[in-house]
């Protein structure tokens, strides 16, 4: 068996279908997806009587040898068909390279699974080659925000419960796409719905995940997309009560981050719905009304400029030119600029 350009899902469908590949090279920069497979097969592939035998995991550091692992991957199963070995941590091995030596005749009894975080393998070297002949390699990617509503969706689908839209964009925006946070987060709000309930809306995620109802950064943005000068005001206001809630560098990335989208949605070659949806790449069309509100409220022109001034904020509050200005002196400088 060898696969590449394989899902997370197409993966454990073949485990569950007991259609195992000798060598499982798991790496990328979301660990979400390495951890859920890795254990998938850690839990279904033995049983537990098996595993007190059969099953090893490896936490590798600098010091791990590359040959201790290789000679254990050489061993045979007791009482078993199968021998798992969960490789974790493996862009500490030094010496990664020489798994190749063991790649390229794997013992079948055996199931290596390297679990290799923040980052890639060099595909250029021999590694890489040497298991896409014989079992699978998976690049796990971070999501685009664009695709988190989604992954929410699907996650809570499978708990038997579902999200309203704007419970979805607060959870989203608020956690972002850390994937194993945010499915910790899913987890910790499906207990807290009540009897009977199975959906959550926006007060229960305000609730348990420590977001101010009325005063927190997606009112602020929505404020400002709107133009409501007097709310956006009152909510800065609040935020520099609170500045270790309320970073000034992160509110300012989040009015970047949005501004950067409106602007690109003008460089669309197809500004309907549909179009814009593509564009941009988003999954939900209920994620696109802001940024098409705020192309009405706000010209291409403006917009450009509000992103520039964003950029000299940011430079601002890590001390470039600012002078004897506080940082609510700059926040408010940055919020009349765009809103006037």
């Amino acid at each position: 068996m060898a696969k590449t350009n394989i899902t997370h899902r197409e993966i454990v469908e073949l485990v569950r279908k007991q259609e195992y590949a000798p060598i499982y090279l798991l790496m990328g920069e979301e660990a979400y997806y390495i951890d859920r497979i890795s254990e998938y097969i850690a839990d279904n592939v033995l049983t537990k009587d098996e595993q007190d035998f059969n099953q090893t995991i490896i936490y590798c550091t600098r010091e791990t040898s590359v040959g201790d692992i290789i000679n254990c991957a050489r061993r045979y199963p007791m009482m078993a068909k199968y021998q798992v070995i969960i490789v974790k941590e493996a862009q500490n091995l030094l010496k990664i390279d020489e798994l190749a030596v063991y790649a390229q005749n794997p013992l079948k009894t055996t199931i290596l699974v390297i679990c290799y975080k923040n980052g890639t393998v060099d595909g250029r070297k021999k590694l890489v080659p040497a298991i896409e002949k014989v079992g699978i390699v998976f690049e796990s990617k971070k999501l685009k925000e664009g695709m988190l509503p989604q992954f929410i969706a699907d996650y809570l689908r499978r708990k038997q419960a579902s999200i309203d839209e704007r419970a979805c964009q607060i959870l989203a925006e608020s956690v972002g796409a850390d994937l194993n946070r945010l499915a910790s987060e899913l987890d910790k709000l499906v207990l807290a719905l009540p009897t009977g309930q199975n959906r959550l809306n926006a007060d229960l995620v305000e609730q348990n995940v420590g977001i101010s109802k009325e005063f927190n950064m997606w009112e602020l943005r929505s404020s400002v997309v709107n133009k409501d000068v007097a709310k956006a005001n009152k909510i800065l206001y609040h935020m520099e009560q609170n500045p270790k809630d309320n970073p000034p560098v992160m509110i300012v990335s989040m009015l970047f981050n949005f501004f950067a989208v409106v602007m690109q949605a003008f460089y669309s070659p197809d500004r309907s719905e549909q179009g814009l949806m593509k564009h941009l790449e988003l999954r939900q069309s209920w994620q696109l009304r802001e940024y098409t509100t705020a192309m009405r409220r706000y010209t291409a022109m403006k917009t450009m400029q509000i992103i520039g001034k964003l950029r000299e904020t940011d430079a601002r509050l890590k001390g470039i030119n600012r002078g004897n200005l506080t940082d609510a002196d700059i926040m408010h400088e940055l919020l009349f600029f765009i809103l006037h």
